[in-house]
């Protein structure tokens, strides 16, 4: 059986190209053909996973960041594609990774991506796109594509922290209106997030309640409120402790429908998404993930 490698060579640090030999010297000592991509754009990609015979494909290794693993399997949900997917996860802030705790050192890395067990994962879809992690809209949530490259290269995560900083003065609410499954509110909010994992860009414990298996996503309403309280809440979003702030609105929904009278645009796993209005939901356990 074939393996097929997707790697993205400028994700993170920009070292797993150096690793490819050791990856492919594992696979093949468990008599497995590995065929490597370096990803360069979605159109290429495309056509290199159409050319393929997928009776023959055991399962889809992705070296990446959460930017290049939503555009994996986007590709793969467009062309119907169900393989098991190893997750490399060589990216900045590698948020849908940390759900399933793989390890961050190449053979940590390796040892996972060998295996045959999998979990059976929810996928989030926007209008006609798709998310594996977050789903976000308003003010500071396109923060990761707007830092630069070289600041996430040499600060990390630090560097989603010192771009939020910079933003604050400048923020402003938005009036939105939510439609969730059966109930319905508007509310002045600064952002939204719909969570399928639980963490999003430094954020660990975001969502705390998240299962990525219940066929529900979390949704993250923060609502307007004082700009100076906002360094706080902050600091309770680190901790965990924010599903209980006044200035949060915390459910849980299986169908979202978002809209506002402003010209916005959503973030999708910190790649751009569709503008607004939005129609959300969940394909439950349609993703499998080595772990």
């Amino acid at each position: 059986m074939n393996v097929l490698l997707l790697y993205n060579p400028k994700a993170g640090t920009r070292v797993f190209p150096d690793e490819l030999d050791r990856v492919i010297e594992a696979f093949q000592n468990k008599g497995k053909q590995v065929i490597p991509h370096r990803l360069s754009g979605t159109d290429q990609m495309e056509a290199f996973l159409k050319n393929q015979d997928m009776e023959s494909v055991e399962k889809i290794l992705v070296a990446g960041g959460d930017g290049t693993i939503h555009q994996v399997v986007n590709t793969m949900m467009h062309l119907d594609i169900h393989k098991p997917i190893g997750i490399f996860p060589t990216g900045t802030a590698n948020d849908f990774s940390q759900y399933f705790g793989i390890p961050k050192d190449i053979d940590g890395m390796i040892k996972v991506a060998l295996r045959d067990t999998v979990a059976h994962v929810d996928v989030g879809k926007v209008n006609d796109r798709y998310f594996i992690n977050v789903a976000s809209f308003g003010n500071l949530v396109d923060i990761s594509q707007r830092v630069n490259e070289q600041a996430k290269n040499v600060l990390g995560v630090l560097a989603y922290y010192i771009k939020g900083i910079e933003e604050f003065p400048r923020l402003k609410s938005i009036r939105a209106t939510f439609e969730l499954d059966d109930g319905h509110m508007e509310e002045d909010i600064f952002f939204a997030l719909v969570m399928n994992g639980k963490s999003a860009g430094a954020f660990r414990k975001l969502a705390p309640f998240s299962d990525i298996s219940d066929g529900l996503l979390d949704v993250l309403i923060f609502k307007k409120c004082p700009v100076i309280e906002i360094v706080l809440l902050l600091m309770q979003v680190v901790n965990g402790e924010h599903p209980k702030s006044d200035h949060i609105i915390y459910a849980k929904a299986s169908r979202i429908k978002v809209s506002c009278q402003a010209d916005l645009t959503s973030d999708l796993d910190g790649e751009a998404g569709p503008p607004l209005p939005l129609e959300i939901q969940v394909e439950q356990k349609r993703l499998q993930i080595i772990k």
